[in-house]
Formats: C-alpha cells, structure tokens, sequence
C-alpha cells in the first residue's frame, strides 16, 4: 500500500508526493520562476502558507500576484509588516484587526492621546521599508488558547484578548516576522522581502468591531506592489478617482443634495440630478414595455407580519428601521419591494395562461445604515431600485431567465461598461443560513448555471454569495478606471411561493406553485448614478446631460435672437438653457466648461444676422458657425444614439 499522498493541478494531472510536502517544494520542482513569483497555494480551496505540509490528497494552485488571492495573501503580510513598524515607532500600541481589502491593506490602532499626522506615515513607510529588507520569514505557529491569551495579557493589548475570547479553548494561530507577532488565522508569503514600494495612503477613524458603542481607534490605510510602475499607476487612478468623486461632482454640477435638517443618507434630487435620473428611467421603462412588464406601485411602508413571512424579519432586523406601532399593529419602512408584488400577484386567481407576470416598480426601499457608513449616493438609507418580480411556471423559466439577463447586459454595454457575471451559490458547508429545501436549491443552481452556459456567459462562481432564499447571477462591471462594482442582479427564488403560499391553476386544473425571478439591472439608482456620474467624471453623453447646451449672446443687442434660438432648439426636444448674464463671453465660456456643458452656442452681431450660431463643442473647442437648422440636427441625432445592442 502506498504511502503517498496524490496532488491534482489545475489541469486536472494528477502527481504523488511525499506526505507533508510544502507549496514552495512542489513550485520548486515545476520551475524556478515560479518559486520565485509563488506568493500563497490553494488548497482544496482554502489558501494556504507555501510553507504549510500538505499532508492528504489534495487538489491545489500555487497563487501568485496575478491572481486575487496572491494580492490578498501579499496585502494581509504587508499590513502585518506595518503593525511591526507602528510597533517599533510608537511603542505601546494596542492592535486591532488589520485585513488585506479590494486594493491594499489597513489596521486598526489605539494610540491613546497621539493622534497620527501625514508625517508619522511618511515615517512609518520609511520603517517598513527598513523592515522589508531584511527579507525575514512569516513564521505560523499553532498554540493552545491558553498560551495566547498568557502572551497577549504579558503584552497587554485588550483587543486581542477580546477577539481570542470568541476562540475559547480552540487551537490558535499565531504569526511572527522580525520582531512582531500577531493572533491570525493567515495565511501569509514567505518572507517581507517580496513586499515592496510601499505607500501609506490615509488616517480614518473606526469604531472597533464597527460598533459606535466601541472606542473609535485610527485606521491606517496602505498599499505595496511588486513593481513601482504598478504603484505609480494605483496613484494615479487614486487622484483620478477623487477627481471623479461623485459627491465632488454632484455638488459641483447641482446634481443632488444632502442636508443633515432632512437627515443622513437620505439624498435629494436637485433639477439637473432628476433629468438625468428620469432619462434612466425613461431608458429602462421603454425596454420593459417591449418585453411585456407591467408597472406598478407600492406604498412606503408595509405591515411587520408581511416580512415575517418572507423571513427578512427578525433575520435582518439589524439593517431595517425599528417598527412603529400604528393602532394596534406595527408597521415597518419598506426594506424591500418583493413582499408587497407577491401580494399583487395572489390579488386574484392566476392561470398557467396568464404566466408569465412581470410585475415592475421604481420602488423606494429603507435600509438602516449607521452614520459612519454612508457615503454620498454610494451608501445611503434611502434608495429606489428598479425592481421586477417575474411569476412563471418552471417551463418558462430559463426563458425568462435569458431575457432577464439581456436587458442587464443592454444596460451595461450602452453605458461602456464591461462586465462579468458571478454565480452566486450557497455555501454547503453554511446550510442553516439558507430557506428552503436542499432539493430546491439544487435545482435553482442547476438551472442557473445550464442557461449560462447555454448563452455563453463569461462567468465564474462565487461560493456562499447567494441570496437566503435563492442563487443569483450577480453582474460586475468595470468602470473608466478599471474599478470593479457589483451592480445587476438576476435571481432565481423557489422559497418565496411557498411562504406566501404563491398558486397557479396548472393545464391539469390542479394548483401550482410559480417561480419567481427577481431581477434589477440597475440595482439602487443612487448607487448606479454615483458609479455612473465617476465613469463619466460627469461628462455626460448628451442624451443624459441635464442641460446639453447654452446659448450666450456676446452683448444685450443679440439676447432676442438668443431667445428665440432657445425655443426653437426646446420645440425640438432638446435641453436648452440661456445665460444673458452681463459677463465676457470668455468667462462664460470657462465657467460652462467647467460645468461640462456638452455645447455652447455663441451668438454675436454676425450670427445674429445670419441667422447662426457659433458652436463650441465641450474639450474640443469651436466647431465652426451653424444655421440653426444645422445645429438642431446634429444635437438630434446625437440625443437619439444611446442604445447598444448586445
């Protein structure tokens, strides 16, 4: 009988090995390069230490930088490299947590009475790489809960001990490099030597374990890479990226407004906000009614026992608005729009003729966020979605699944917008977070997967990401700046029917149960205009720009005539706007381009004569003199190119 232990690469070959052989040795004996560049290994899955024995069969994937679990192995040991240099500087320090995030690293501190400046971080970048030269191991060890809570008492850091207290009488790991160590799970790359070009980018303030009834600690904020041509270019993005902002733009361009006397994360609409959201509106709408969605409305609010039945109550209560008592009932701000269209849908009897139902709604839905959390339309507790509920039988529902998944993807290639899809699945391993019966998820994940790869989806899945009550296909684009966001989402939920008891009279005259689609490609519109108005740093194309073009008269003697070019451009459906303000025309013509006006139509005494309009395009500058004939036909034909097909 052999004593070795067999190893699965990713191509599916299979090689034995000794029992307890390392990642680094078996990179080592596929190539030297590899060695050199491996930063982590999966393991079944799980990301291991190179350094860690592999002492079973195993399916692994040596992980290096260009893979997301080398950058989050690399990030998490750069972020312990930074709490050695914070240890080193500022002795007596006590530590929190410190993850690797979506791009670079941060850790948690309480520094008592010294509250850290951009200097202390130039400082501590300079010890880090201090640090990083020495080029020593991240040594794990393995220690009884009680030899860790011992070493964290002697070292007396508080937070450590309160992490260490979920943990009671299991086995603990522990991490050392130079002269830190630090209670983590991992894993962590061989040594501080690959971690270089190192960048501290921010100080904020963190409520430990996100509670505001915690101590607030500093966060400190990093990022390494590789190469310093990868660094340069994160820097550049990153100043790109607060160019983009859109809380800066949407102020800037009289987009939308927020007012602590209205209240935190309930953003409003200003005019030039609304058109471009009503222009979004109007887009989707046009679409839904060519794939036969009927709208609906649905109140702000909705009695507590309807989420008790779909389960989002007490479940997520933590994340809903307490519920108010009204006469001898409790209601609860709309935390969600699908209970109230399942109420629609078992309004009257339903045949099998009569799926499938598409049921639409621009629904405004609550959610409690705490204050430390919102973010200008990006994170906010008031926000629409342009839901759809899609009753149907089970024979209907891959169709309607593809239609479903057609519209996210016209969204996302007229907005420019390249996107991948992730199947989001149940976590096997979890199955007391998920409702309903094992059967029926298997089938949902099975008929999700079959209709994507029956369209050619580019898709990869995503463990334990699924809905409680049902797998989705969860939509990633890509903006301008390569930045990746979860937007659309297409859902697959056979929980629902049974809890609101959901019927349909089959052909056979017995009743059914439907399936229910959930589906919004835009997802929140707050979060998809602030993600829109950053891909575009607010340079709309003109049939979303809430003004696309002024007119500016030189002098008082041709404002008349600017006039009448501002009615009839507005006769033709266009957005028009006249600023007679006594200014130069050079300075009106700098201010608008700063608003990112798409046109402006300059009219002196010769235009005026000749019945035109000097047209200066937003960035490129003067197009030449126009009729005004001229002028509303290109701006016409440029407002009505705005769909893409897939």
């Amino acid at each position: 009988m052999s004593d070795k232990i067999k190893i699965t690469f990713p191509d599916s070959s299979v090689k034995e090995f000794d029992p307890a052989i390392t990642g680094m040795q078996i990179a080592e004996g596929i190539s030297r390069g590899l060695a050199k560049n491996a930063l982590a290994i999966s393991v079944n899955g799980d990301v291991w230490d190179l350094s860690r024995p592999i002492k079973t069969d195993a399916s692994i994937k040596i992980l290096t930088w260009e893979n997301e679990e080398g950058k989050s192995t690399y990030w998490h040991s750069s972020a312990h490299v930074m709490a050695e240099a914070i240890e080193s500087v500022f002795p007596g320090t006590k530590f929190g947590i410190g993850p690797p995030i979506e791009n670079g690293f941060y850790y948690d501190i309480d520094m008592g009475d010294h509250s850290l400046t951009s200097e202390d971080l130039k400082v501590l970048e300079e010890k880090m790489s201090e640090f990083t030269k020495r080029d020593v191991p991240f040594q794990r060890r393995e220690v009884s809960w009680d030899e860790a809570v011992a070493y964290f008492k002697k070292k007396g850091d508080p937070y450590k001990l309160e992490l260490l207290e979920e943990f009671k009488g299991q086995q603990i790991s522990m991490y050392h490099q130079g002269s830190f160590t630090d209670l983590c799970y991992g894993p962590h790359i061989p040594s501080t030597g690959k971690i270089k070009n190192i960048k501290l980018l921010s100080i904020a303030g963190a409520y430990w374990r996100g509670s505001e009834k915690n101590k607030m600690l500093q966060r400190i904020y990093g990022i390494t890479f590789p190469t310093k041509q990868e660094l340069d270019d994160y820097l550049f993005r990153l100043e790109e990226a607060k160019r983009r902002d859109h809380r800066k733009l949407g102020t800037e361009l009289e987009l939308f407004m927020l007012s602590p006397k209205i209240g935190g994360g309930l953003p409003v609409w200003l005019p030039k906000g609304t058109i471009v959201r009503r222009k979004l509106e109007e887009f989707i709408k046009a679409e839904l009614i060519k794939r036969g969605y009927t709208e609906v409305i649905t109140p702000h609010i909705g009695n507590l026992n309807l989420y008790r039945t779909s389960g989002h109550y007490p479940y997520y209560a933590e994340s809903q608005f307490a519920p108010i008592k009204v006469e001898e009932e409790e209601y609860i701000l709309k935390p969600m729009n699908c209970p109230h269209h399942h109420q629609i849908y078992s309004n009257q009897p339903r045949s099998y003729r009569d799926l499938p139902v598409r049921l639409a709604e621009f629904g405004t839905v609550y959610r409690y966020e705490q204050s430390g959390e919102l973010s200008g339309l990006s994170r906010v507790r008031g926000f629409t979605q342009d839901d759809a509920h899609i009753y149907c039988t089970h024979e209907q529902l891959k169709s309607e699944l593809i239609n479903a998944i057609e519209l996210t993807q016209l969204v996302f290639t007229t907005f420019d917008m390249p996107v991948k899809t992730r199947l989001s699945f149940r976590d096997p391993n979890k199955m007391e977070k998920y409702a309903g019966a094992p059967e029926m998820w298997d089938q949902a994940e099975k008929e999700i997967k079959e209709v994507a790869d029956a369209i050619g989806l580019d898709y990869f899945i995503g463990i334990g990401e699924a809905a409680f009550y049902g797998p989705k296909y969860d939509f990633i684009v890509k903006d301008a700046l390569g930045r990746q966001w979860q937007l659309g989402t297409v859902q697959v939920d056979y929980v629902m029917p049974e809890r609101f008891q959901l019927e349909y009279v089959g052909p056979d005259g017995q009743k059914h149960r439907p399936v229910i689609i959930h589906r919004a490609p835009f997802g929140s519109m707050e979060r998809f205009l602030s993600i829109l108005i950053e891909h575009y740093a607010g340079e709309f194309p003109l049939w979303l720009a809430p003004v696309q073009a002024v007119v500016l008269p030189i002098t008082d003697a041709q404002i008349e005539y600017a006039r009448k070019v501002v009615d009839e451009l507005k006769n033709s459906g266009l957005r028009i706007e006249l600023d007679a303000r006594n200014e130069k025309i050079g300075y009106k013509i700098r201010e608008h381009e700063v608003k990112k006006t798409p046109y402006m139509l300059v009219i002196g005494e010769k235009e005026r004569q000749g019945n035109s309009v000097s047209v200066r395009q937003h960035k490129k500058g003067d197009l030449g003199v126009m009729s005004i004939e001229e002028v509303t036909k290109k701006l016409s034909a440029e407002n009505s190119v705005h769909f893409k097909t897939t």
